[in-house]
């Protein structure tokens, strides 16, 4: 989970139905996925800077290769 605590309890919140909880659980997971996606791309940015022009690499193609190879990671993982 996100490590943060849940909320205390609202007394005016109707409850989910499971199907409904289940949904949107699911949603909240891919959108942290996503999110840890993008803050490993910034880090790598950070740590490691961009490629030099004179390396003809252009920023895009750096970043979509990084993206592949996390995307490659991830899929790895979820099959394990």
């Amino acid at each position: 989970m996100s490590g943060q605590p849940a909320p205390a309890p609202v007394p005016d919140r109707q409850p989910l139905d499971e199907t409904a909880a289940a949904s949107i659980s699911a949603y909240a997971a891919e959108q942290r996925a996503k999110v840890d996606v993008l803050a490993s791309v910034l880090e790598d940015i950070a740590e490691h800077g961009y490629p030099a022009a004179e390396s003809g690499v252009l920023r895009e193609e750096a970043r979509g290769a990084h993206l592949e190879r996390l995307a490659d990671g991830q899929l790895s993982r979820r099959a394990a």
